[in-house]
């Protein structure tokens, strides 16, 4: 735990309080509510001032940039060999973790000429498109980092050695690992081995993909069906282990956090709603249904919403998990906004792992209902599910009767999770309302470390990056948060794409959202966090 001061950081809690979310008032009337909203959050709402602002040039901020290089947009802390992996465009740096201004290693990962020459005659740019954006970097073991890279439009993947800071020169196909184009949403996780994405299957990004890939097998991936991704906009994947004293015997499981366009409200236009997915990490596919794709794909909604204005925050930016001993001590943080863009609000709300296990566990599922002359929506399914639970990870009791594994299960839930893999029970955060809400302020990243007060309390303290280019800096205090700084952390007024904390060497690394020249910022954090 780190210290931190907390003398005059509080003031009095706002009486924002928010009635228990229920189905009738998931309403997405909010044309009609957007002044009193503002006007609520203005007078009533969580305290979202800062207490002190900090200019750019009053902080002590150490600089990477390199000539001819540019997105730097993959960050890869490893505080074991004191290094930060940067992913650029065509290029992957080691930088050294207590100061950045300090390269260690340089390598480059340039286009051939005939992959380049391919690009360019599918209508895409040579001079931006058809270049390689590094967009995967993490830790395979102690040697070696798997990178990936966009690659013209033709994703590659390779493994960068350590000991020498080269890369392999065994290029393997990164579809299904690694995105096509720089610009759409992504997200991976190396776990055990065994890297897990969300990313887009096909060159025109039109086939959404949640896979695993297991060296040397074939991917397992989800059904192409807009029942399992609906346009999927990801952001953020990471792994909650069982423990090894669950009682259940349950696997270890993967979330992944996005949003895409729903399949179960009727709206005027495309309505996007915020999701978690899950999968098991020792899901083998089925034997016959289900073959080489997820027989655990389950995935809920993740409500943020302000019941008592009738508001959902429905876009989900980024998630951060705070990890505890046991994952019943885990708790996340998710960053949400309005698709209505001109309201002006960002919101933090909070979730315990419990509820998540609930929901996914207990929850009912969804089935499609054709309706008023072919209109498909999605409705409450009031049948008998099938034994074992479909979607389930493989446990004790499965065990028990002689099913050690998704090869094992019978046809009928295996066809069942394929046809219902929505849960209609919503997860719902701490205290049924957001922790925060800012107005004007669009938040783009965030991390959260937890820490010990001088008053030997402890508290969440959470640094949220703006699109704007600010972090805030805030404290969890009781049932609100509280901005207690403000940092200008870029030169221009610029979404942060990147935030990374080292809690160890007390440092804040960041990175722009623009795929123009930028430099790489870490933030020398002790008089921020300290």
């Amino acid at each position: 735990m780190n210290q931190y001061s907390l003398a005059d950081a509080m003031t009095d809690k706002g009486n924002f309080t928010v009635p228990k979310l229920s189905e009738s008032n998931m309403g997405f009337g909010v044309l009609g509510v957007f002044l009193g909203l503002l006007l609520e959050v203005s007078t009533h709402g969580p305290h979202s001032v800062p207490r002190t602002s900090w200019k750019r040039q009053d902080l002590d901020l150490l600089e990477f940039s390199e000539p001819g290089i540019s997105n730097y947009s993959t960050l890869l802390l490893s505080e074991d060999r004191d290094a930060l992996y940067v992913g650029a465009r065509e290029a992957i740096f080691e930088l050294s973790k207590r100061n950045v201004t300090v390269r260690n290693h340089k390598v480059q990962w340039k286009v051939a000429e005939n992959p380049m020459m391919m690009c360019t005659l599918k209508g895409k740019s040579k001079e931006r498109d058809c270049l390689n954006y590094i967009r995967v970097l993490q830790i395979v073991d102690d040697e070696r980092l798997y990178v990936c890279g966009t690659h013209a439009f033709q994703p590659q993947c390779d493994y960068l050695n350590l000991r020498d800071f080269s890369m392999e020169g065994r290029p393997e196909e990164g579809r299904g690992k690694c995105s096509y184009d720089p610009s759409q949403s992504f997200t991976a996780v190396m776990v055990d081995g065994e890297l897990y994405s969300g990313t887009a299957y096909n060159f025109l990004g039109s086939e959404p993909i949640i896979s695993r890939y297991s060296p040397p097998h074939s991917l397992l991936r989800t059904e192409y069906s807009t029942s399992w991704l609906n346009e999927p906009s990801f952001v953020f994947a990471d792994v909650i282990r069982a423990g090894k004293h669950r009682v259940d015997g349950e696997d270890d499981k993967i979330y992944y956090f996005f949003t895409e366009v729903s399949v179960e409200y009727e709206f005027f236009g495309k309505l996007l709603i915020p999701r978690v997915a899950r999968v098991c990490k020792g899901d083998l596919g089925g034997q016959r249904t289900l073959q080489k794709k997820w027989t655990s794909f389950l995935k809920a909604k993740l409500v943020c919403s302000m019941p008592e204005l009738n508001f959902v925050f429905n876009v989900v930016h980024d998630v951060f998990i705070l990890k505890g001993k046991d994952w019943r001590d885990t708790i996340f943080y998710g960053i949400f906004t309005s698709q209505w863009g001109n309201v002006g609000l960002s919101a933090v709300c909070t979730y315990n792992m419990t509820a998540v296990e609930e929901v996914f566990s207990k929850g009912k599922y969804m089935q499609k209902a054709t309706v008023e002359q072919s209109h498909t929506k999605w409705v409450r399914y009031n049948g008998i599910p099938p034994s074992p639970r479909a979607g389930a990870c493989i446990n004790s009791q499965m065990r028990q009767q002689n099913i050690s594994s998704s090869l094992h299960l019978p046809d009928k839930t295996l066809q069942f999770v394929r046809d219902h893999p929505l849960l209609e029970d919503p997860v719902l955060p701490i205290g049924n309302r957001p922790r925060l809400i800012t107005k004007d302020v669009n938040y783009t990243q965030l991390v959260v470390e937890r820490v010990r007060a001088l008053d030997g309390n402890i508290y969440d303290v959470i640094f949220s990056g703006t699109d704007k280019g600010v972090l805030h800096k805030s404290v969890v205090f009781e049932e609100d948060v509280h901005i207690v700084e403000e940092i200008q952390l870029l030169k221009n007024s610029e979404p942060i794409k990147n935030l990374l904390l080292s809690s160890k060497v007390r440092h804040l690394f960041s990175s722009p959202k623009t795929r123009a020249e930028m430099n790489l910022t870490g933030e020398f954090c002790e008089s921020q966090i300290g």
